[in-house]
This record gives C-alpha cells, structure tokens and sequence, in this order.
C-alpha cells in the first residue's frame, strides 16, 4: 500500500510542477527550446519542493516512517 501512495504523490507532485513551470512559460509569452528548458526547470524543482515538503508533513504526522 505504501508503494502505491508514493507513486500516487510522485505523479501529482510531478503534475503540478509541470503545470507552474507550463504556466510560468506562458505567462512569460515564451516558445521553443528555450521555453521548454525553462518549464522543465521550473517545473523540476517546484515538483522536488512540494516532494520534499508532502513527505515532511506526512512524517511529522506519523504516516510515514
């Protein structure tokens, strides 16, 4: 069951940083190459953050070991 909530919290932490780092491009009015290393940048590490942070929370609170 555990491996399955990680996977689960891997996908939507990986969604919403897709989604801020799309949106940041977008609200750049940026295209191309240079648009997509920054969405995947932005994206990357705003996924790693709400990672990191989810995983505090949930330790801090028990749920996970």
């Amino acid at each position: 069951m555990q491996l399955f909530v990680t996977i689960v919290a891997i996908a939507l932490c990986g969604g919403i940083g897709g989604l801020a780092g799309w949106a940041l491009v977008t609200s750049l009015g940026l295209s191309g190459v240079v648009a997509a290393i920054i969405a995947a940048s932005a994206g990357m590490a705003i996924a790693t953050a709400l990672w990191v942070g989810l995983t505090s929370v949930l330790r801090t609170l028990g749920m996970l070991r």
